[in-house]
């Protein structure tokens, strides 16, 4: 299932294809896509574990951009 979300706080685009990269090695998520430029997230994972993955992908943008907050849309 896809999720999309808004991502807000960040820098550059090379700092987007490096929270791509590591959202997509989380277990679950199928596919994994950050554009830069109109600041969302599309997300495709099992949506019986939505909730534990939103909760991985949010420390691991914490860890690596911790001035980016993420909003479901």
């Amino acid at each position: 299932m896809k999720n999309k979300f808004k991502i807000k706080g960040l820098d550059c685009a090379n700092c987007a294809n490096n929270l791509e990269r590591l959202i997509q090695k989380i277990e679950g998520i199928e596919n994994a896509n950050i554009n830069f430029m109109s600041e969302k997230m599309e997300i495709e994972c099992n949506i019986e574990k939505k909730e534990e993955i939103i909760e991985k992908i949010k420390k691991v943008i914490k860890k690596e951009e911790p001035d980016v907050i993420i909003e479901e849309i």
